[in-house]
């Protein structure tokens, strides 16, 4: 005969081992709630990522790639499926759905619709895993020239930041070139092309990223071009301690001084008094010669002089203070060729 307490203790020690061997018998064979706009955890982690997300107003087009995810449809899920070059999209049970021109959000409603005819109330998200119908060029100065995709909705500056931004050569002008098909450009100073298939314009780039007016961040449009020159030079030869080209950036000048900051100043042989700028003549072949006191300039003693496109900074050593014939302009031509030749 049992002892009553022990009795009791055996009891509890069953319950203690029973209760938590019941309960992971229910955990093992229970369902999962009914999916409510959510997405598996391959396809969540997919989609959450930045580079494969878009906007469910995004425009579908040629080319993307997509993945679905049908609750209770496993056939259809996470396979990789390209909309074709006329916008269509092949699909089981769903049949051939066009989707070019449809947002996200369209395509699902349009492919639960059909699936209606065999799945009770079907839920379905797409995701774009494979952007490629919107592209838009990008060349010139900028950080990483070529084709990106627009991705949805893209503004110019958003544009140029997914081409790496601009350059510290680039000038001051930026082009963009559309097709007529997305309507002209909505710039005022934008013109079509003579074949009457484009629409041409040109900004100022200093005006765009210093948005002093909003409205030179236009959108951009699918095939869109855009180009962003690099900048005039200026250069500086003779005795300095870094002579070669150097951009005029996007304010478009530079000073005398600023010029030679960047050529890193003068060299202990240089003949500061004997500088002279050469300046090409608008129409001719020749440039004309402004001398310049290099020593009394960096006093304060004389103006500071603002250098134009393809001006030259030349400042002879000491030992060239008196060479004012042709022997030293030809010299100057010389390393003038080689340093213009060499930057480019």
């Amino acid at each position: 005969m049992i002892v009553p307490k022990l009795k009791t203790q055996i009891l509890l020690t069953a319950l203690l081992i029973a209760v938590p061997m019941t309960l992971l018998a229910q955990q093992g064979t229970m369902s999962l709630p009914a999916r409510s706009g959510s997405q598996p955890a391959a396809a969540s982690a997919e989609a959450s990522d930045p580079s494969q997300s878009a906007p469910t107003n995004y425009i579908l087009g040629p080319q993307d790639q997509i993945t679905l995810y049908v609750a209770d449809a496993e056939e259809m899920n996470d396979k990789p499926i390209r909309i074709d070059m006329r916008g269509d999209l092949s699909l089981p049970m769903a049949g051939r759905v066009h989707a070019a021109g449809l947002t996200i959000e369209q395509l699902e409603s349009e492919i639960e619709n059909r699936l209606k005819k065999y799945l009770t109330d079907p839920d379905v998200v797409v995701s774009v895993t494979e952007f490629r119908s919107q592209p838009v060029s990008v060349f010139g100065a900028v950080g990483k020239p070529g084709v990106h995709q627009l991705e949805g909705r893209k503004t110019l500056i958003e544009v140029l930041s997914l081409a790496g931004g601009l350059r510290d050569d680039a000038g001051n002008s930026i082009k963009i070139t559309r097709s007529l098909e997305w309507g002209p450009i909505p710039l005022p100073d934008a013109k079509d092309d003579p074949t009457g298939r484009f629409s041409m314009a040109s900004l100022s780039a200093k005006s765009v990223l210093n948005g002093s007016d909003p409205r030179d961040n236009i959108v951009i449009r699918p095939n869109d071009v855009i180009s962003v020159p690099k900048a005039d030079l200026v250069y500086v030869v003779g005795s300095v301690h870094k002579p070669g080209g150097f951009p005029l950036g996007q304010n478009g000048s530079l000073s005398t001084l600023q010029v030679l900051s960047l050529a890193e100043g003068l060299d202990k042989t240089a003949a500061p008094d004997k500088a002279k700028i050469m300046r090409q003549v608008a129409g001719q072949s020749n440039r004309t010669e402004i001398a310049v006191n290099l020593k009394k300039l960096m006093a304060g003693k004389d103006p500071d002089l603002p250098l134009r496109s393809d001006d030259i900074l030349f400042v002879p050593n000491s030992a060239a203070k008196n060479a004012a014939g042709r022997g030293a302009e030809a010299a100057i031509q010389i390393i003038t060729g080689l340093t213009i030749y060499g930057r480019l």
